[in-house]
């Protein structure tokens, strides 16, 4: 059974909540059911923080031969985090940067991504579904 590991970043907790028109209605347990529901050969691990330090603690981890692939949704750390960019850069297995919005049609300043290059591919703008685009281009 392959493994993938699901990592949202800050604010990231309070989808269904937060800034509904541009995040969503749904909450991210019940996509993540949904997902499970959908890929029953693939165990779909799941971890969020706000904390810069605790994505990193788990990059490290997980990176190392316990997960086949990572989905990461840094939250505003993706616009930021050059420690977050050298976390992914130590690791062994791919990661996919996720995006909920289309950061493109946003803030200029979430145009750039600090993260990117260190990543096997890059969605955004499909909403939650952005998670599952990203998961069948870690299952290839």
């Amino acid at each position: 059974m392959r493994r993938i590991l699901i990592m949202n970043g800050p604010n990231l907790n309070l989808l269904g909540k937060r800034e509904t028109e541009i995040y969503g209605v749904h909450d991210f347990k019940s996509y993540l059911e949904q997902l499970r529901e959908r890929y029953p050969d693939v165990r779909l691990d799941f971890f969020q923080s706000n904390m810069e330090g605790a994505l990193i603690d788990k990059l490290h981890e997980a990176g190392f031969g316990k997960v086949d692939g990572i989905i990461l949704n840094a939250g505003a750390y993706t616009h930021t985090s050059v420690a977050i960019l050298d976390a992914i850069k130590a690791i062994n297995c791919p990661v996919v940067e996720v995006h909920i919005s289309n950061v493109f049609a946003r803030e200029e300043f979430r145009h750039k991504s600090m993260i990117s290059p260190a990543c096997k591919g890059v969605v955004t703008g499909f909403g939650l579904d952005s998670y599952r685009v990203a998961l069948e281009g870690l299952l290839g």
